[in-house]
């Protein structure tokens, strides 16, 4: 093997220590300086419910919050995060501080094959915080980088318009 193969070899194998707050626990893995966050929180962490979808930061379906801010864990090096506080959709679920949107969700069908529904719902729980009583237009655009191919959208709209509602106090029912 030629000098050159064999630091390719070395740097393909070299991995770096990062320290993460995730889900209130503070947790330490060692990745490969490329491997995303997404694969680390599903295959070190095993937190499955944050899904790698796309890969490409399109679907959705990845979605955790760092710092309070929901991101594609799927374009994030997990260095990037180091030192980081990530929620996912466990630690999200955890807490209770989605139950009212995960209740409404289920009772308006607004998830079938569940593979979008945990971005969605981080998606959700961003928005409102953000904004108490956003609009339905306001809810669609927020959710315009959450793909489904099951629902149509409506039902998710109005769960979050409900629970909006509800939360405001302004006559939404859950």
């Amino acid at each position: 093997m030629s000098g050159f193969d064999e630091t390719l070899l070395e740097e393909a194998e070299e991995t770096v220590r990062v320290r993460f707050v995730v889900n209130g626990r503070k947790v330490a893995c060692e990745v490969a300086p490329r491997e995303t966050l997404v694969d680390c929180l599903r295959n070190e962490l095993e937190l499955t419910g944050t899904h790698a979808g796309c890969e490409m930061g399109a679907c959705g379906a990845c979605l955790v919050q760092l710092d309070g801010r929901a991101v594609h864990s799927c374009l994030m090096f997990a260095v990037q995060a180091d030192g980081a506080k990530i929620e996912t959709i466990e630690g999200l679920t955890e807490s209770g501080v989605i139950a009212d949107l995960q209740a409404e969700f289920h009772r308006r069908n607004a998830l079938q094959c569940g593979f979008c529904t945990p971005g969605m719902l981080v998606n959700a729980h961003e928005l409102l915080s953000l904004v108490a009583q956003p609009s339905r237009e306001e809810i669609r655009d927020a959710l315009s980088g959450n793909y489904c191919r099951c629902t149509g959208y409506e039902a998710i709209v109005d769960a979050i318009d409900a629970v909006a509602k509800a939360r405001s106090g302004s006559g939404g029912a859950i």
